[in-house]
């Protein structure tokens, strides 16, 4: 009986080069240049097939299982993880949680064969790799800075803003905050903590969104200076000579678009395996947790960086600020968002009066009055402001907004019939043809007239005859025009 063995078609087609050097029909230099192997080892392969047969040249399993080889208490302990708790994480996210909490240190390529051979994975296409732009080779040169509108945490139905910030250059995520609004002093609060964390930088990337940069467009009845103001932001940057580089696509900022997409899928599952419940404890476990793990996974070094401290004569909060500009009247008051300020006698100066001094407004509605860059007065935004009361108003209005999904209307086909009574069923029942539905009537230059009937309506061959004759009184000329019936 003979024996059966399991060989790959590589050691069918090396049986077959080494039975040919046997039979002297190839050298041995080409059979080791089709094996791509050496002369010396084909000589080898070439003694074992000659005296063992065709078993000696097949790869032998070896005799105790590797060490390498995952157990099947490993097995079981990596799909119990990802059936309980990381069942929506994708496989790089899975395979970096199995390695920094569990301990578990297998490679990429090992957790997807298991999560496939269990059918909790199903390969798909790769994705198309698009051509990136060059990083910059110094950190600070490019800050690319976004904002992204989502539901970070699914149990909350209203979405929030997540506005980020990150080195062209090292990749590395400085700052990001959850907000509930895209305002204008969120904005400002990002930029202002990454300048102390970091330094200040050299250029900021960002949209054209309004807070950043005006941008008017004129009309057939409205013309637009080709100088517009500058945005507070740009004022802001501009006093710490940070450039302001407006993009003309989203494509142009791929680097934090990217990063969204990440934030996106990981930031929310890792929320959902850490219980957070609410912004605030989202914004804490962003902060503390998931950017430093995120930029030690993702950021790259560089050698150098062009990160400037902040010189000692720059005050922060009267930069990122909202900085207006007043003459002063006769009585030493200015007007501020319809409040009155009195400016007081000080060192500087007794008299103010027609001086031009700067009013700046903080988050917290705190009121300096600047002259030559010195404070002259500090006041406060009363509550009872009439422009905040109206904002508080409008904004209350528009959070009572309930966002309801459009109804899918189908659209259904309506067949329209003649009635009974309609002169196009009379003139058919009188010629013989059943009640129906009548869908098209032609002649041809045999017959005048030839009609289909639905509805197993049926005609006589004395019907054709005298419709024939009608027709052709009628003025119809050889049976080449046609006979339209108008429908109700």
């Amino acid at each position: 009986m003979d024996k059966k063995v399991l060989a790959t078609m590589t050691d069918v087609n090396r049986y077959k080069i080494l039975k040919d050097l046997i039979d002297k029909k190839i050298k041995g230099s080409d059979a080791a240049l089709l094996l791509n192997l050496s002369y010396v080892h084909v000589s080898r392969l070439k003694k074992k097939l000659l005296t063992d047969g065709f078993e000696a040249i097949l790869r032998k399993p070896p005799k105790n299982p590797p060490n390498k080889k995952i157990s099947n208490e490993e097995i079981d302990k990596i799909i119990n993880l990802y059936k309980n708790i990381y069942y929506d994480f994708n496989i790089s996210h899975f395979t970096d949680k199995l390695h920094e909490i569990h301990n578990i240190p297998y490679s990429y390529s090992s957790i997807k064969q298991i999560l496939i051979k269990e059918g909790l994975h199903i390969p798909t296409k790769k994705k198309i790799v698009h051509r990136q732009r060059r990083r910059m080779p110094k950190a600070g040169m490019l800050i690319q800075m976004d904002s992204s509108f989502h539901n970070w945490l699914p149990h909350i139905k209203e979405k929030w803003w997540l506005i980020a910030v990150i080195d062209d250059a090292t990749n590395e995520v400085a700052y990001a905050k959850f907000f509930q609004k895209d305002t204008l002093f969120n904005n400002m609060h990002v930029l202002r903590r990454l300048i102390e964390i970091k330094g200040i930088f050299m250029s900021l990337y960002v949209d054209k969104a309004s807070h950043f940069k005006t941008t008017r467009h004129g009309g057939l009845h409205y013309n637009v200076s080709a100088e517009q103001e500058e945005t507070q932001i740009e004022r802001a940057l501009s006093e710490l000579g940070i450039n302001l580089i407006p993009a003309n696509s989203a494509q142009a900022k791929g680097r934090i678009e990217v990063t969204f997409r990440l934030f996106q899928d990981r930031l929310i599952k890792e929320m959902r395996v850490a219980n957070i419940k609410t912004y605030d404890e989202a914004n804490e476990f962003l902060i503390k947790v998931f950017l430093p793990s995120y930029n030690k996974k993702f950021s790259h070094p560089v050698e150098e960086s062009v990160y400037m401290p902040i010189p000692a004569d720059k005050n922060l909060d009267l930069i990122f600020c909202i900085k207006k500009e007043r003459t002063v009247n006769n009585d030493n008051t200015i007007s501020f968002l319809g409040q009155i300020i009195q400016i007081p006698p000080s060192n500087v100066k007794l008299s103010f009066a027609k001086s031009k001094v700067e009013v700046c407004l903080l988050e917290d509605n705190r009121i300096f009055v600047l002259y030559k860059n010195k404070i002259i007065v500090e006041s406060k935004l009363s509550k009872n402001n009439k422009v905040l009361k109206k904002e508080k108003l409008i904004e209350k209005l528009l959070n009572m907004r309930e966002y309801v999904s459009e109804p899918r209307y189908e659209v259904k086909r309506i067949i329209y019939r003649a009635d009974v009574n309609h002169p196009c069923r009379r003139y058919n029942s009188s010629k013989g043809i059943k009640i129906g539905e009548v869908s098209n009537y032609h002649t041809d230059s045999n017959n005048a007239f030839k009609g289909q009937v639905e509805n197993n309506s049926t005609i006589n061959s004395e019907t054709k005859s005298d419709s024939s004759a009608n027709l052709s009184k009628n003025g119809l000329k050889n049976g080449t025009e046609k006979f339209n019936i108008l429908k109700n």
